[in-house]
């Protein structure tokens, strides 16, 4: 008589854990993804995002760009969404992000795949965590590289007594060097419209250490959170499991928070109208259902790119846990009493990247 008990557990994944990840493993990610027009409707359905080049396939052709482009972010998260069975599936929280590029516009049709490899591993003193580095790149049907990035997240141990690797942390660039930036082929902002785009606002109206107040704000949802989550194909326990947490909230996606504050800069930054790179980025911490996110900007750097009347703008986008109309990003060292070393009280999210905008 053959049993099936125990064999039945060995066809089902639990996912990684700390001591599973080896420096140098590459990982192949399943389940390519094919992104469509309802990729498209969707996220404007769950984000307010109103930036012209993706919402309009007139204003697109008139800037060089023919299909329409879906929203970056898009590519990000189903690229992302794709690593997080093998990388993050156990994970406490997803901690930061750097060297992000975007390569080639994607358009409905495409289909992306993504893979991984592990850059750098440390165990955290409690020894029943530890931090994965890991540099994934997503690429579409033609082999083409659509964007890379690095990002580093916690993840459990599943025996605390296993032994700790060796101690590998990445040196990351700091910045995206604007010579690095890729513009898309074709694009040429020298017919811009601003009027269709909603702002009159061109690279030289920006000034270096300029803040913009965006304004708006956004209560989250779960049913929201959850939905957008789901459309990535991201399976992460604790935005979906009660079970997943000790507090029992789940946890909203790091990449809900970014796409809801890119989508609220909209009001003053209408003309940032692609994003070319992510310098850095921290989820400074944790939101969940029933917060109010607001944004404010900062202007970091301006450069010039070779398209046709296309600058870069450097920004530090900014989310909270409602208005800051301080817009304050550090405060002091509660160690110490002074200093500018912890975040504000209320910080979500310090995203720091590179947009397109006409000059």
């Amino acid at each position: 008589m053959v049993t099936t008990e125990g064999n039945a557990a060995s066809k089902t994944d639990a996912g990684n854990f700390f001591e599973d990840f080896t420096l140098g493993q590459v990982i192949e990610h399943a389940t390519p993804r094919t992104i469509t027009e309802g990729d498209r409707a969707l996220y404007g359905a769950i984000y307010p995002s109103r930036f012209a080049i993706a919402s309009s396939a007139e204003f697109a052709a008139a800037c060089g760009l023919a299909p329409a482009p879906v929203e970056e972010l898009i590519a990000f998260h189903v690229a992302f969404g794709k690593t997080v069975p093998d990388i993050s599936l156990n994970a406490v929280a997803n901690l930061g992000y750097a060297e992000c590029r975007f390569h080639r516009p994607v358009v409905p049709g495409d289909t992306l795949r993504t893979s991984s490899e592990v850059i750098g591993l440390k165990q955290n003193s409690n020894g029943r965590t530890g931090v994965v580095h890991v540099r994934s790149t997503a690429t579409n049907q033609r082999g083409e590289t659509v964007l890379d990035w690095c990002r580093w997240v916690m993840v459990h141990k599943r025996d605390a007594d296993a032994p700790a690797p060796e101690t590998v942390v990445p040196d990351l660039a700091a910045v995206v060097d604007p010579a690095d930036l890729v513009v898309p082929a074709g694009l040429d902002f020298t017919a811009y419209d601003v009027v269709a785009a909603g702002e009159p606002h061109r690279l030289g109206d920006y000034v270096v250490g300029e803040k913009i107040d965006h304004v708006d704000g956004v209560t989250l949802t779960d049913p929201e959170h959850m939905m957008a989550t789901r459309l990535w194909q991201n399976t992460a326990k604790v935005h979906f499991n009660t079970d997943a947490r000790p507090d029992g909230r789940r946890l909203v996606y790091g990449g809900h928070v970014i796409s809801m504050a890119r989508a609220l800069s909209f009001n003053g930054l209408a003309n940032a109208q692609l994003i070319a790179a992510i310098n850095a980025g921290s989820h400074v911490a944790p939101a969940f259902a029933g917060d109010t996110v607001h944004a404010w900007s900062e202007v970091l750097d301006t450069a010039e790119t070779p398209a046709p009347g296309v600058g870069a703008l450097r920004l530090r986008l900014v989310a909270t846990r409602g208005r800051d109309a301080s817009m304050t990003l550090r405060g002091e060292d509660p160690s110490t009493g002074s200093g500018q070393a912890a975040y504000a009280e209320g910080v979500l999210l310090d995203l720091d990247y590179w947009a397109l905008v006409p000059v």
